[in-house]
């Protein structure tokens, strides 16, 4: 197993540090809204382990988020956590008080929890401003970073206010997240397997390009398979593709053959003359692909194949379907590559929001062995970039 070099709240909380400390949270809690009821609750669920861990080693807790994309200086009404603070109270069975205007001082007691209202709203929460995270710092003898989604950026409460707080560590989602990450890229058992999807290499070029140095089999699929399939010399009618970057896909094609590693092009794929739901489904050999055909999956012999290289897998990165999995007749692809995922013995992960739509609709969250909390902060850390706010807390943890 990898270890991570920053102090954890749970490190804290089992050596009695927190007791009658104030201890602010930086959760995730920006959940999806109808009509002001909250629609999937998971990241609030994630976040409870760590304001439990908290509040039983006898701090006084505050937890914040953003939720959506306010406007600096006012809360609107689709803005504030009232609906989250109602969710989080009944999760941890005692009240969780929603806190309005918080930054210039809170009042919080030993075994309390308080919710400070949606931190975007505060002017120069996304520009970092140490004079806000300064204050914020003042509000705490402990800040913890919880919301790994976030930590791709530098922001106040993500990155500010971790330079000036007493102590700055990670809660237990962002450390746990750190050490699946860490185990599947820094240490990783071979064959290193990922998978990318999604429409457009250029949108994936860099992670791509970071992938190839490192991994013994680069799976990809979507428009971006499209793409390579161009690189590799095979005609793709009308599919999604972008004639731009067949340079740029050989390129990656060529790092992995020199390391005497594989980026597998379908041999099959299903074909439709329009991209619909009732669109008719047609297989053809990958060669055999008409000018007026649109590729809107990988065909079943390749989803074999691939099912095959994912069996040997010693760990598997996934990030994407393989295919229009949304509509059923171009899903087969992406159901037996996530069966494939599901039934590996090797070590899985998995990130971004259409891998875990698939992952939901396959029924197979119990069978990937991390799954990511994180989009944009999963890809960046596939790419091998510094997360600020994790930087932060490795530099906190020196001194």
């Amino acid at each position: 197993m990898s270890t991570i070099n920053v102090k954890t709240l749970s490190s804290l909380a089992k050596s009695g540090a927190l007791a009658g400390k104030r201890v602010f949270i930086r959760s995730d809690l920006n959940v999806p809204l109808k009509d002001g009821e909250i629609t999937e609750d998971t990241r609030i669920r994630a976040s409870v382990p760590a304001i439990r861990l908290a509040l039983d080693a006898g701090a006084a807790v505050m937890v914040t988020s953003h939720l959506g994309r306010p406007t600096e200086g006012a809360v609107g009404k689709a803005d504030t956590l009232a609906p989250v603070a109602s969710r989080l109270s009944m999760l941890l069975g005692q009240p969780v008080t929603l806190v309005a205007d918080w930054v210039d001082g809170v009042a919080a007691s030993a075994g309390q929890v308080l919710l400070l209202e949606n931190c975007r709203c505060n002017v120069g929460e996304k520009n970092d401003d140490p004079e806000l995270s300064r204050k914020m710092a003042a509000l705490c003898d402990v800040y913890v970073n919880d919301a790994f989604g976030t930590a791709h950026r530098a922001e106040a409460t993500t990155h500010g206010i971790a330079k000036y707080a007493p102590v700055a560590c990670a809660g237990p989602l962002l450390e746990a997240e750190l050490l699946a990450l860490g185990r599947a890229l820094h240490d990783p058992k071979r064959p290193l397997v990922a998978i990318v999807g999604g429409s457009k290499v250029s949108s994936k070029l860099s992670i791509l390009q970071a992938l190839a140095d490192k991994v013994d089999q680069l799976v990809v699929g979507g428009g971006i398979a499209n793409t390579f399939m161009l690189a590799a010399g095979l005609a793709i009618g009308k599919s999604l593709a972008e004639p731009d970057q067949v340079d740029q896909a050989r390129a990656v094609i060529d790092v992995m053959k020199r390391r005497g590693a594989a980026v597998p092009i379908p041999v099959d794929v299903v074909c439709a003359k329009e991209f619909s739901a009732d669109a008719a489904a047609t297989v053809k050999a990958a060669d055999q692909v008409a000018d007026d055909d649109q590729i809107l999956d990988i065909g079943p012999q390749t989803a074999q194949q691939l099912a095959a290289i994912l069996k040997q897998a010693g760990t598997i990165v996934w990030n994407g379907p393989v295919g229009v999995f949304e509509f059923d007749a171009f899903a087969n692809g992406t159901k037996v590559v996530s069966q494939a995922i599901a039934d590996a013995a090797g070590f899985s992960i998995a990130g971004g929001g259409d891998t875990l739509a698939a992952i939901a609709k396959y029924h197979i969250g119990d069978k990937v062995d991390y799954i990511s909390t994180g989009g944009g902060a999963f890809l960046e850390f596939l790419e091998g970039r510094t997360l600020p706010a994790v930087d932060i807390l490795a530099q906190r943890a020196q001194n």
